[in-house]
C-alpha cells in the first residue's frame, strides 16, 4: 500500500504489485550506484580519455537533447554513459554551474611504482595539476588519488615511529614514491 500511495502521489501511476514477482522483481532490476560527473560541454571527451586509459573501460550509449535544456541546445549530446574499471558513469554535459572540486575524488590502487607513475603521467598531461600526498586533478578538473595499498605497509606498519616517519615523507610528495616511504619507514634515508 505504501509503495502503492508513493507511485500515485509521484507518478499518477496506479498499480499493485504481485507478490508472486517478490523473488524475480529484485534481480531482475538490481539497483547499482551510478557516478554522474558534471561537465561543461566536454563529457564526450572525458568518456573518451578515461575508457583510453583505464582497464574494463568501454563507451556505451549516449543521450541527445530532445529539445532545448538548460544546459543545452535540441541535438547536442546531453549524456555518455560508459565504464571505466568495470563501473558505470555518467557524464553530463550540464554547463558551466558547477565545476568540479576536490571534495570529490577517486583512488586508484596501483599495484607498483610502475602503476603509480602511468597513471600519474596520463591524468596530469595536458593541464592537469599535481596537487599532495598522490592527489591530482586530471586536465577536466576531476581529482584522484593515484595510491598503492603498498603504502599501508609503511603508514599503518607495526613500528609506531616508523610510520610516522613514513607519513612525514609522504606529505612531502606529491607523486607517491613507494621506495621512499620504504626508506622512511626502516629509518635508513
Amino acid at each position: 500500500a505504501r509503495l502503492h500511495k508513493c507511485l500515485g502521489a509521484h507518478f499518477g501511476v496506479h498499480a499493485k504489485i504481485n507478490m508472486a514477482f517478490a523473488g524475480w522483481f529484485p534481480a531482475r532490476f538490481k539497483m547499482n550506484l551510478v557516478t554522474c560527473l558534471w561537465f561543461d560541454g566536454r563529457a564526450r571527451e572525458a568518456a573518451n580519455f578515461y575508457t583510453k586509459i583505464f582497464p574494463d573501460s568501454e563507451l556505451a550509449d549516449h543521450w541527445l537533447a530532445p529539445t532545448d535544456t538548460p544546459g543545452n541546445k535540441q541535438g547536442e549530446e546531453v549524456v555518455v554513459n560508459f565504464k571505466i574499471f568495470g563501473r558505470e558513469f555518467i557524464a553530463l554535459n550540464g554547463g558551466p554551474q558547477f565545476p568540479h572540486s576536490e571534495a570529490i575524488s577517486f583512488q586508484i590502487p596501483c599495484k607498483d611504482q610502475n602503476e603509480i607513475d602511468k597513471y600519474w603521467e596520463l591524468l596530469t598531461k595536458d593541464g592537469g595539476q599535481e596537487s599532495q600526498c598522490g592527489w591530482l586533478k586530471d586536465k577536466f578538473g576531476v581529482s584522484w588519488q593515484v595510491i598503492s595499498p603498498e603504502m599501508m605497509n609503511y603508514l599503518g606498519g607495526s613500528d609506531p615511529e616508523g610510520a610516522k616517519r613514513a607519513t612525514a615523507a609522504m606529505l612531502k610528495m606529491k607523486k607517491i614514491s613507494l621506495a621512499t616511504m620504504k626508506l622512511a619507514y626502516e629509518g635508513t634515508n
